[in-house]
């Protein structure tokens, strides 16, 4: 456990302010054992990611940051034979009637900023303590800190996740907007030069977003996009999918390409984005404007299949808009949110996605409407063949990291997913999305001989219960004392071969929370 005194002075300094900056950059790792010349996880029961039932147990074998070898043991009733098990290895996890998947893979990743978020090492292991091995940042902060975190997390310095680094057009430059098809394609040449791994897109013009994707395209580069309102009446999902983009985050831009008697969204006469209330309450309205199963629906589907669109929801981050007062109280918020970034959670005119100003039943109501819609189209995407990933955004709207993204694996089995399917969009689909722009097979994702040894270990079944992925675990009955307990939570997370104690950073993530309220106390 290390608790620093950069946390303490930063919270310190930052009470009260509301500008958002760079958040610190993570210590020098001071956690995790290994790589190990030789790790062996033993006698797992292996859900690898394909979407393939359960087996075990199984000796899973890592040299170095690689899976080697995988061995099954036989029928799980009778005992394990030793002379079918690989020899012994420098450190071994007896993992007997446990569970092993692959890392979770998370496509919408932000480290967040000053005030709510004052250091890294607090967002990195939550995402760790959750089985989170792999980030997509979109972006994880500014240009340069996130390529230089990206460095350090690549080289294991740093006690995170590995990291991809998407950003968004403009950045890190000095020379100028990308106004102009011309200046967007130096941009793109500008980023893959500096190692930038894709772009996070708005809702940009026609002939700008072109120009955009088809230069990333010439370097490799993945491409996701967030279709904002302001743009998306000339640019919505398939337009852009269409031009090459590779796939859609939210729901910005889908609905809108979906309508069967509108070309726009009929505002209000009311209307003013700015107001954001207005701008996340009118979402909602847009679910009767969709109809399911009907000409739009099917054609827009029938070309997204047939362009190898990828999905990547973000179904959590919205869900306080159906029932507020269960996000606003989830059980983590009392031991592992900070009260920075309660207080950014907070309704505020002044902070970004903190926008319950007034927030009624019907608009409950209509949000629950909508994600029915959406939940739809999205389970029949899969269905017929279509790429969901796994994605949270966390850092707003009550989402907290980790946590949030473990509530998106409940949330697609909501929408209809099976568990074996929620754990391939999860892992595989989202190492496929990372690695279809360089058209390369994917390296992690799955549990296989050869690939990258990212995993995690589980002392309950995460296909019987999501919740129990939760660093809070799932409440469960103790008939034998008649009291309720909580099970789970992540054992250990293997992150490229090194094995970090779930457990422990958690409770690091715990201390640095106590000491930000003896502070914020303390400054009062």
């Amino acid at each position: 456990m290390r608790i620093t005194v950069q946390c303490l002075s930063v919270v310190l300094l930052l009470v009260g302010q509301s500008a958002a900056a760079q958040v610190a950059p993570a210590p020098d790792r001071q956690e995790g054992d290994g790589p190990f010349e030789r790790l062996i996880v033993r006698g797992a029961i292996m859900i690898d990611g394909t979407g393939s039932p359960p087996r075990g147990p199984v000796d899973i074998v890592i040299e170095g940051d690689r899976i080697v070898r995988i061995t099954s043991l036989g029928d799980p009733t009778l005992a394990i034979d030793p002379d079918r098990r690989p020899g012994e290895a420098a450190r071994e996890i007896d993992a007997h009637g446990m569970y092993v998947m692959p890392g979770i893979i998370d496509l919408h990743a932000h480290t967040g900023g000053l005030p709510k978020t004052p250091e890294a090492e607090y967002v990195y292991k939550l995402w760790l303590a959750h089985g989170i091995t792999t980030v997509r940042g979109v972006s994880f902060g500014g240009f340069e800190w996130s390529l230089s975190e990206k460095q350090r997390s690549a080289e294991h310095a740093i006690t995170a996740p590995h990291m991809v680094s998407y950003h968004r057009p403009g950045s890190g430059w000095e020379e100028g907007p990308i106004n102009t098809p011309e200046m967007a394609r130096a941009w793109v040449r500008f980023a893959a030069s500096r190692g930038v791994d894709g772009l996070k897109l708005g809702s940009y013009p026609p002939d700008i977003m072109a120009a955009l994707l088809d230069e990333a395209r010439k370097h490799r580069m993945g491409s996701t996009a967030h279709l904002g309102q302001m743009g998306v009446a000339q640019m919505n999902a398939l337009d852009a999918a269409r031009l090459g983009l590779s796939s859609m985050t939210h729901f910005y831009g889908l609905f809108e390409a979906l309508y069967e008697h509108n070309d726009v969204q009929p505002w209000p006469v009311e209307m003013n984005y700015n107001d954001e209330q207005f701008r996340f309450g009118q979402v909602a309205q847009q679910w009767h404007l969709v109809t399911p199963g009907g000409r739009k629906w099917t054609a827009v589907m029938d070309e997204f299949l047939a362009l190898n669109y990828y999905i990547n929801p973000t179904l959590a981050i919205y869900s306080a808009g159906r029932d507020v007062m269960r996000a606003r109280n989830a059980d983590w918020h009392a031991t592992y949110t900070l009260p920075s970034l309660q207080a950014f959670f907070n309704p505020d005119r002044a902070d970004h996605g903190s926008y319950f100003f007034d927030w009624t039943t019907h608009d409950e109501v209509a949000w629950k409407k909508f994600y029915q819609v959406w939940m739809r189209f999205l389970n029949e995407f899969k269905n017929r063949g279509g790429k969901v990933t796994v994605g949270s955004d966390s850092g707003y709207i009550y989402q907290l990291y980790g946590f949030g993204t473990i509530l998106e694996l409940e949330m697609l089995q909501e929408a209809g997913f099976h568990p074996l399917e929620v754990v391939r969009a999860a892992t595989m689909h989202g190492a496929e999305e990372i690695f279809k722009p360089l058209g390369e097979p994917i390296d992690y994702g799955i549990l296989r001989a050869g690939l990258r040894a990212d995993l995690l270990v589980l002392e309950e079944n995460p296909l019987q219960n999501f919740k129990t992925l939760y660093g809070t675990g799932a409440l469960r009955l103790n008939d034998n004392t008649g009291t309720m307990e909580r099970v789970g939570g992540v054992r250990y997370t293997i992150k490229g071969g090194i094995v970090y104690d779930a457990r422990a950073l958690l409770q690091d993530v715990a201390d640095m929370v106590t000491l930000a309220r003896e502070a914020e106390t303390a400054s009062r």
